[in-house]
């Protein structure tokens, strides 16, 4: 049989990768922390996000418009010819008028009263606003849980790779002499077999491994935009989030994003209410004109007219179009509500879902652990009691297999372990970068926002970051 002191050196080396998932990283490596400020840079998902509220912004400029003037300047040019005949005492005559008549002209029209729908339209593009935010927090917040996960699917998949790859080298030995065990008849073609069976077997696992690697691999580069390097250990983050499951649910059902974006929409949904009755309201405008016209006729040379008009327009019936708008607003406004229930009762149950998850979590890294020392333990046992022949080859390979399987569930329950807490700091509406730390300058959208809230005028679109 191998020699206990060579295992326990390649097993020694394959335990120390589990230390990227929860103790010590290398030096040099890239971090969870910095990986996760390139994905709130370079992700492309979230700066689309970014662009749909700030383009979300210019619906308050353009509410506004509702209390400006609206003037307009004409200009007019044209050539003109008139050719009068007629009879004057008996003798025939004939004139031809050839003229050039032209003029210019400027009128404004200012809304007085509209039934309020100017203000409320005003209010509910900040609504709007609001709402477009929310939702820009929502984004922000899965884009981190995605870079979260795919950078512990990385770490644990780089430590299992290792783990197989260690266990194929440690078979290759445990191979290697048998082989030698059998030429001086020690063990039959049996057990010869059975040790390359399994290392056939091992290398398969290699193979499986190597594949979930690369694809982890390619799924950090989605998320985080970069290549990955070398990965460095990663934190739980539940420290961050409330202590009692009751106080996280609490914190779910009114700081979620899903949930304060349904509070907004409602808001939104009533000012609509308040808009579409008021076009049941008189609406009141004045009109200013001023026009200079030059060769208005053949005996007017110029002109000139300035007036002042006030209207007021009263709405009688409208053949029922304005009352169905109305009430087809009060069904929406109630669908509304009804969604603000729904996306809290599911962001608490996202909140008791992750918190089992992460508990579950906790436990499984304590028995696993348990069962990785007991594996050892085992192993160690097998080894010694088959070179007194009380154990086969094919013992032996099954308690190593045992500790591999026993290794691959502790990196794996880490990695659940960090994943938990992540998914939980989502759910109670916390996840975002300045509650983590992350190294890098934050997105604030109130910057576009006062850029082009008060702009009158002006088609370039300003950076807003």
């Amino acid at each position: 049989m191998m020699g206990g002191m060579t295992q326990r050196r390649g097993f020694a080396a394959a335990i120390t990768l589990m230390a990227a998932i929860g103790m010590v990283g290398p030096a040099r490596a890239d971090t969870l922390p910095g990986a996760l400020a390139q994905a709130y840079r370079n992700n492309p998902q979230l700066n689309a996000q970014r662009a749909i509220v700030r383009a979300t912004d210019e619906n308050v400029p353009s509410a506004l418009s509702g209390y400006r003037p609206n003037i307009t300047a004409t200009a007019t040019l044209g050539q003109q010819y008139t050719d009068y005949k007629g009879v004057s005492s008996g003798q025939s005559y004939k004139i031809d008028d050839n003229f050039t008549p032209r003029g210019i002209g400027i009128t404004g029209t200012q809304t007085l009263f509209n039934g309020y729908q100017t203000g409320n339209r005003v209010r509910q593009a900040e609504g709007q606003v609001s709402a477009a935010r929310e939702t820009l927090r929502l984004i922000e917040q899965n884009v981190l849980l995605n870079g979260a996960t795919a950078y512990m699917n990385l770490l644990r998949d780089s430590a299992i790779l290792d783990l197989q790859r260690r266990n194929v080298e440690v078979l290759q030995e445990q191979l290697r002499q048998t082989r030698d065990r059998f030429s001086v008849g020690e063990v039959t073609r049996t057990d010869v077999a059975q040790s390359e069976s399994r290392l056939a077997a091992g290398r398969s696992q290699v193979s499986a491994a190597e594949s979930n690697y690369v694809s982890s691999k390619a799924a950090y580069r989605q998320v985080i935009g970069v290549e990955p390097g070398k990965l460095a250990a990663a934190s739980p983050v539940d420290r961050l989030s409330p202590r009692s499951l009751p106080g996280a649910i609490g914190s779910g059902r009114a700081q979620n994003p899903n949930v304060t974006a349904a509070m907004f929409g409602i808001d939104v949904q009533a000012l609509q209410v308040k808009i579409n009755e008021g076009a049941l309201l008189p609406t009141l405008t004045a009109q200013a004109n001023i026009q200079k016209n030059w060769d208005v006729s053949p005996t007017v040379s110029e002109q000139y007219s300035a007036s002042v008009i006030g209207q007021l327009s009263v709405p009688i019936y409208q053949g029922g179009q304005t009352h169905a708008a109305i009430r087809a607003s009060k069904e929406t406004l109630s669908q509304r509500r009804l969604d603000l229930e729904t996306a809290r009762d599911q962001a608490q149950a996202t909140v008791v879902q992750a918190w089992g998850q992460l508990e579950a979590a906790k436990a499984q890294i304590e028995a696993t652990q348990a069962q990785v020392s007991a594996a050892e333990i085992a192993l160690n046992g097998v080894r010694e009691e088959a070179r007194v022949g009380q154990r086969t080859t094919l013992d032996v390979l099954n308690a190593q297999q045992e500790l591999v399987n026993a290794r691959v569930a502790l990196v794996t329950a880490q990695r659940d372990r960090v994943v938990a807490s992540y998914s939980l700091l989502a759910a109670v509406g916390r996840l975002s970068p300045p509650v983590l730390g992350l190294p890098t300058s934050l997105y604030d959208p109130m910057t576009h926002y006062q850029q082009v809230r008060d702009s009158w005028a002006g088609v370039r679109t300003p950076d807003g970051r």
